[in-house]
């Protein structure tokens, strides 16, 4: 192995499947359950006003990283327009965030491969998968990006499948399990399309801000993209169709299909609903299908927190040794890091197999909104700084600055407040706080005196 440089091997192509195979995951395909049971059908307002504030981190994220294309891009852009120190934090919490995120996709595979072996102990799959994932992430950077083009095709084919069938069952009215298809099921039940009131839709954010974290992996490709400047905005542009297509539109077809009770707390509704067609193979065939977006948010969650250890190392925020590459090309360390962390969340999985999914969903929607918070706030500093220096912009300026960050940032602190109402959430919080006090006391130990930027974006006026 050696110190180098990654390359720029990934193309538009591959960046637009790294950042939806990271969004569209466990989340959607198995989170949308417990998001369901919180909101009834009023989650679908939940998730639109999610997607608003992801569209929004996303559109900051584009503008400075089409001016500043750098691996471990808005950890070294925190850095550089807010402070070494937050930069520190915003880079090993969405690294903490990433890995979490994981786990969670772990514990999905183990439900999912429950249904073919339900006498089979659950860590066996999750070892299986750590294993596989881990594996397809040292190879090379572009043989990565092709392998997880594929897996996210087979997410997208199977969710417009699933939306194109569904309208078709609901149009010619075909029963599931007894149940008339129909948009009545989003009003006709006892409680109507909010049957547990604005605080049934504010609760279900948690989850459905879960569901969106990792969409901001798109900015970690853009040291490792040949065209930034072209790719980077065209990619962010299709977040709405994304978030409108994948996340409401399926889930209203979901809830048209059979009614919203009829959707279990810890299963795929997506199985749920297939199951529900009478035919033999096709939840089996779901199955097959959520099993696989679950390793492809796995492949692209290592990609993102190893090219985030990767970024940090380049500013002296973590060891050196995180910038060796393998042959491939690959910063192979922080994929070793990432799968010893994997291996922790699978003991937590012997101990509290039931709670775990929730615990580790509230937990990366703490580091989610982190996150996100810091991206908006190096956007802003960026643009300040280039407003006071009469600096034209790079290109895809974020519209209706400053007041579009300050209205998302004003959403992610009403998500933390969210957590304090829910178990799971007091939890995340307290783990959240303890992270935070730990990577402030390892700032001050070590990395302090010489905690610092990449030279060009140090320097860049």
């Amino acid at each position: 192995m050696s110190t180098s440089h990654l390359g720029r091997s990934l193309s538009l192509r591959h960046i637009r499947f790294i950042a939806l195979g990271t969004a569209i995951g466990t989340g959607l395909f198995y989170g949308s359950s417990e998001t369901i049971q919180a909101a009834g059908p009023a989650v679908l307002v939940a998730y639109v006003i999610a997607g608003c504030a992801a569209f929004a981190v996303m559109r900051a994220l584009g503008e400075t990283a089409v001016r500043d294309p750098v691996a471990g891009s808005f950890a070294q852009y925190t850095s550089r327009y807010v402070s070494p120190l937050m930069g520190f934090l915003t880079g090993w919490t969405f690294t903490f965030e990433m890995i979490v995120v994981a786990i969670a996709d772990m514990t999905a595979v183990a439900s999912y491969m429950g249904m073919w072996y339900p006498d089979a102990p659950g860590w066996v799959w999750m070892a299986a998968a750590i294993l596989l994932i881990c594996g397809l992430n040292t190879l090379r950077v572009r043989v990565f990006g092709e392998l997880e083009f594929w897996f996210t095709i087979i997410k997208v084919a199977t969710i417009i499948a699933m939306i194109a069938g569904g309208l078709a069952l609901i149009v010619f009215g075909v029963s599931l399990g007894g149940f008339e298809p129909g948009p009545h099921n989003l009003f006709a039940l006892e409680g109507g399309f909010a049957p547990f009131g604005v605080w049934g839709l504010v609760m279900s954010l948690g989850i459905v801000v879960f569901s969106f974290g990792g969409i901001e992996t798109l900015g970690m490709t853009a040291g490792e993209t040949a065209d930034p400047a072209g790719s980077i905005p065209k990619a962010v542009n299709t977040v709405p169709v994304r978030i409108l297509l994948f996340y409401v539109a399926t889930i209203a077809v979901i809830l048209m299909l059979i009614p919203w009770t009829e959707i279990g707390s810890g299963e795929s509704p997506f199985v749920q609903v297939f199951a529900q067609l009478g035919v033999p193979a096709a939840a089996h065939i779901l199955n097959a299908v959520v099993l696989t977006a679950a390793l492809s948010a796995m492949n692209s969650i290592t990609y993102a927190a190893s090219r985030t250890m990767y970024g940090l190392a380049e500013q002296h925020h973590a060891p050196k040794a995180f910038t060796r590459l393998a042959r491939t090309g690959v910063p192979i360390l922080p994929v070793a890091i990432v799968a010893a962390c994997a291996v922790v969340g699978l003991l937590a999985y012997l101990w509290i197999p039931d709670q775990l999914f929730l615990v580790v969903a509230s937990i990366a929607t703490f580091a989610t909104v982190l996150t996100w918070s810091s991206i908006l706030l190096a956007h802003s500093g960026m643009r300040r700084e280039m407003r006071r220096d009469g600096i034209p912009s790079a290109g895809f300026a974020m519209p209706l600055w400053p007041w579009i960050n300050r209205i998302a940032l004003a959403f992610m602190a009403f998500v933390v407040v969210i957590l304090l109402f829910s178990a799971s959430g007091r939890w995340a919080l307290v783990i959240g706080a303890a992270w935070i006090l730990i990577l402030l006391v390892a700032y001050a130990a070590f990395v302090r005196p010489e905690g610092r930027v990449r030279p060009e974006l140090e320097t860049r006026r």
